[in-house]
């Protein structure tokens, strides 16, 4: 359950600090006074989409926390995340910079809002004033079935067998074009592929291409050099090179080798470096030999690497890329020239999964006719605690073609009166019977969660007189199971709540500043006589909310545990 909710810079709250209890928590006040931004500042620390102008003017960042008890250690969302909740305690925080940055942390831990969501999520939920209006988009009327039902895995069962079939179609779709988009195909495809097996790419030849140009265009510097180098090194008929110049004073040196220590290490030193110098002779003369400089290999390379360029900008950027783009075009050709065996062949897997994901969608509509019918029951017993006895809830089915989640248009009918025809629920509820209606739904879905906390901003907007009486009854049933929150303007409501907390705007400073305090029993008689009564409040109104309390507290007595 929320234990303490902390908030700093949320539109006109300054700082406020919350301490929620178990059961029923009712918070109210005057019209604008800040009750809603209490939830706002939920969502936020819940990781809800939370915009920057909520931000309190003046300051350059907000800050909201929330302290969760009785958390499982094991809840799947936290342990696949590495947050741990000690002893069953759980601190989120999350800090909204003006500049639309986020820092999020759970136990300490920073994380993204997007897990700051989902931890939320399993954790506590907020049914907002306008959640009745839902009720009227009859494609979420399937969803609230599958939630009910809990679809998920039959749901996930069909789906893939669906989009297997998809897939299949696509491909068939894709092989099946006109005979003149084929042809056009068929030509343009044989184009590529006999430009590029004409040029006869080779893995790596743009390497040995610049390598090699790089030495032709450069080749009266490299002639320079080597026969330079080959000089010096080996000499020419009329004069000696490093070579034989360094042999003979080895062979000078040799003839004192024995005359010490010294003379052998000089002598073998000098042998050494005249074995490597006739190495390098050696192969500079190689070079220069072997060097056969022709401007027409220059032209033929240019030309080559002219050609690969050209290649380059219509096939891919280096060689291989070209190579892997003609055998695509290879591929392409063959399942264009063969489509007609391939078509054949797809259709028939198509039967076959077509077969396969229509046998899903029957088992999914089975599971699902057989959830609604427990559903309908449900929801008329709920309907019947919230002073609606009369009303008819019914799921009606209709078949459609396969889709992505089945083949079936789910739509909640309702008769409001007796004797009238079924009819969708947009055409025949009124406000207050939506509240009622969706107030019914929620309940019945909350009790296949094991989110401890729900939370409800005015949804008994339309409400009033007994049905009023009967929505609190049905929340004080509701919080013996689950901790309950509830924004109101009922008295009813207010009557019935374990923990009552006033919220009141004022100014100080020239600032408006919103407070949330706990009231006592003497407290909540005049918070109920002002609800009751409007600003004046009389002591008849007073004794009219402490008789209103004292019932509530009797009826609480009565609820079974």
């Amino acid at each position: 359950m929320l234990e303490l909710l902390h908030i700093e810079n949320i539109a006109v709250i300054e700082e406020t600090e919350i301490a929620f209890h178990p059961g029923f928590n009712v918070l109210t006040g005057e019209t604008g006074a800040g009750k809603s931004i209490v939830i706002d500042a939920m969502g936020a620390v819940l990781g809800q989409r939370t915009p920057r102008d909520l931000i309190r003017t003046g300051a350059s960042k907000a800050f909201v926390s929330a302290v969760f008890s009785g958390v499982p250690e094991d809840l799947p969302v936290l342990t696949d995340n590495g947050v741990s909740a000690e002893d069953g305690e759980l601190l989120l925080q999350r800090e909204i910079c003006a500049d639309g940055k986020n820092t999020c942390r759970a136990n300490g831990r920073p994380i993204t809002v997007a897990l700051l969501r989902q931890i939320g999520s399993s954790l506590l939920n907020i049914h907002g004033q306008h959640d009745g209006q839902l009720l009227l988009d009859e494609e979420r009327h399937g969803a609230y079935l599958d939630s009910f039902g809990r679809m998920e895995k039959t749901l996930a069962a069909y789906q893939a067998e669906y989009r297997a079939m998809a897939e299949i179609r696509r491909k068939i779709k894709s092989l099946a074009m006109d005979e003149a988009e084929r042809e056009r195909r068929v030509d343009t495809l044989r184009h590529q592929i006999d430009e590029l097996e004409r040029a006869e790419l080779k893995e790596g030849e743009e390497e040995a291409l610049a390598e090699r140009r790089n030495i032709l265009r450069n080749g009266e510097k490299f002639l320079s050099a080597v026969q330079g180098a080959s000089y010096c090194l080996n000499g020419s008929d009329e004069s000696m090179g490093a070579v034989a110049l360094l042999r003979e004073a080895e062979t000078a040196l040799r003839a004192v080798r024995g005359m010490g220590e010294q003379f052998e290490e000089l002598s073998r030193r000098l042998e050494e470096i005249q074995s490597e110098a006739y190495d390098i002779g050696e192969t500079v003369r190689d070079l220069r030999e072997s060097y056969d400089f022709s401007p027409a290999e220059l032209d033929a390379v240019e030309n080559r690497s002219d050609q690969l360029y050209r290649l380059e900008k219509k096939y891919g950027p280096t060689v291989g890329d070209m190579l892997d783009y003609l055998e695509k075009c290879r591929q392409e050709l063959d399942g264009i020239e063969y489509a007609g065996d391939t078509i054949a062949r797809l259709e028939k897997d198509l039967r076959r999964q077509e077969k396969k994901a229509r046998e899903a969608a029957r088992v999914l509509t089975e599971a699902r006719k057989a959830a609604a019918a427990s559903l309908e029951r449900r929801i008329q017993e709920e309907l019947r605690q919230l002073s609606m006895p009369k009303v008819q809830f019914v799921i009606q089915f209709e078949e459609t073609e396969l889709g992505e989640s089945g083949a079936d248009q789910v739509r909640f009918l309702m008769s409001a009166n007796v004797g009238e025809a079924l009819k969708p629920i947009h055409k025949v509820a009124s406000g207050g019977e939506l509240a009622r209606i969706m107030l019914a739904l929620k309940n019945v879905l909350a009790e296949n969660e094991s989110i401890g906390t729900m939370v409800f901003d005015e949804v008994d907007t339309g409400v009033s007189g007994r049905a009023a009486q009967k929505v609190a009854e049905k929340l004080a049933q509701v919080s013996r199971h689950k901790q309950v929150l509830c924004v109101t303007h009922l008295p009813q409501l207010a009557a019935m709540a374990d923990t009552h907390f006033s919220v009141e705007k004022g100014e100080r400073g020239g600032r408006t500043h919103t407070a949330v305090a706990e009231l006592d029993r003497e407290g909540r008689m005049d918070e109920l006589a002002r609800l009751t009564g409007g600003a004046e409040v009389t002591q008849a109104m007073r004794q009219s909310a402490g008789e209103l309390i004292a019932a509530a507290e009797a009826y609480k007595k009565s609820i079974p545990a």
